[in-house]
């Protein structure tokens, strides 16, 4: 049976944009990414008619690792429940949860200048005690439990507490580190003393230890797999915060709103160029 040209379908990838700092929702004025913004565009790429594979076109510092985990595990299971191959493609970076991120893929590639890795756990923060003793201002907290107010910024650091951190960082690391070796698996050409030092590297580098597979772009490796016709297809989420803070506020005025918003929005920008600032952005 001889099949005419016109009616060939051409071979079909859902790309999924994963750009931001990863956060839990709620962060107004902010691209973070999350599972509940990502959620549905998820679900649509993997049911897209006639899909192949999907693309994650990952750029991100990091951020949420409950976050992190979370968009991978959807990615993955319906990666298997699709059974759909599934690629990613960093751009820029892609460290700590972003590379989290990464990781969900069965395939990754990276462009030679791409910074990759930052496996491990970060926490930061200020010390004010000796600042407000200089302004007269006593700190005055009452909490049930010795732990509820740990690590309180105007209060003199506490070793305990300090160490407290610490074991919930362990956690955390070993949770990420386990991640990274399920998913590349012997594929990782270095040793884990190196890896999983929190460092980063080049695209050119991170092939040398195996976190990822190749050097390359999205269009470039998705035509050597599929074919010149291949079609990509951008999945996007089809409203925007702005209308979903509106629609959920009925008793207050946009401008109200948006007052509120513009405020917070302010934080979020400045805590999400640190984040990008680790890197060199």
């Amino acid at each position: 049976m001889t099949i005419w040209p016109i009616f060939r379908r051409s071979p079909s990838v859902a790309v999924l944009r994963f750009s931001g700092v990863i956060a839990p929702a709620g962060r107004p004025f902010s691209s973070s990414l999350n599972m509940a913004a990502l959620a549905n565009p998820i679900k649509q790429a993997f049911e897209l008619r006639g899909v192949k594979a999907v693309a994650l076109l990952i750029n991100s510092p990091g951020g949420s690792p409950v976050q992190s985990s979370l968009i991978a595990k959807r990615v993955r299971a319906l990666a298997r429940e699709k059974e759909v191959p599934v690629f990613a493609f960093i751009e820029d970076v892609a460290a700590s949860g972003g590379y989290w991120l990464a990781c969900a893929a069965d395939e990754i590639f990276a462009e030679s200048s791409s910074i990759i890795g930052s496996i491990g756990v970060v926490s930061a923060g200020f010390g004010f005690h000796e600042a407000i003793k200089k302004l007269g201002v006593e700190r005055r907290v009452y909490t049930e439990g010795k732990n509820k107010s740990i690590l309180d910024p105007f209060k003199p650091e506490n070793q305990e507490q300090v160490e407290r951190l610490k074991g919930l960082q362990r956690d955390i690391f070993e949770d990420f580190k386990q991640h990274v070796c399920d998913r590349r698996g012997k594929r990782l050409i270095g040793d884990q003393s190196v890896l999983f030092t929190g460092d980063v590297w080049t695209g050119t580098k991170a092939k040398e230890l195996g976190l990822i597979d190749g050097i390359g772009d999205l269009h470039t490796v998705l035509r050597d797999r599929f074919g010149e016709e291949v079609k990509v297809r951008m999945i996007e989420a089809s409203r925007s915060w702005i209308r979903r803070r509106i629609g959920s506020q009925p008793l207050f005025s946009p401008s109200e709103v948006l007052a509120e918003d513009l405020a917070n929005g302010v934080m979020s920008t400045l805590e999400a160029r640190a984040v990008w600032a680790r890197y060199g952005f």
